[in-house]
């Protein structure tokens, strides 16, 4: 199976550009996967709830606000590609403070996700390419 013949991008006109070259979203067959994703928005270099010192460093961070701005991208990603928040299958949660957030996000999760539950996998990472607290990378199974 050649991948170029059986995969379709898709460029996402309301979450944040990517900082690299890859596209926010590749369905194959029935599998829509989504790039990591993160809680910047559309068009800024700032990200929700993040205060920077003069170096770029994070002084103080609001991670409520990011989970809720990565949730936001994930629904803006899926409804762009034809899939919808309950065809999500698997969810990848990279975590920059596991300790301190993992608890807040554990709520939001729950919340978010009361109607469906996809896998679930959260790991602590010790940095993100931008100044961000949490990036998901997600699987949605989608229909024919």
């Amino acid at each position: 199976m050649k991948t170029e013949e059986t995969s379709t991008a898709h460029h996402s006109g309301r979450a944040p550009e990517p900082v690299g070259l890859y596209p926010h979203a590749r369905r194959v067959g029935n599998l829509l996967f989504l790039s990591g994703v993160g809680p910047r928005q559309r068009g800024q270099q700032a990200v929700p709830g993040v205060e920077l010192d003069e170096q770029g460093r994070i002084l103080r961070y609001d991670f409520e606000s990011q989970c809720h701005a990565v949730f936001q991208n994930v629904h803006y990603i899926l409804e762009e590609a034809g899939a919808r928040w309950e065809d999500l299958v698997d969810v990848t949660v990279f975590l920059t403070n596991m300790r301190d957030d993992f608890a807040t996000y554990n709520r939001l999760y729950a919340e978010y996700f009361a109607s469906s539950q996809p896998c679930r996998t959260t790991v602590e990472v010790n940095c993100l390419p931008t100044p961000i607290a949490i990036e998901l990378k997600c699987i949605a199974a989608v229909a024919g």
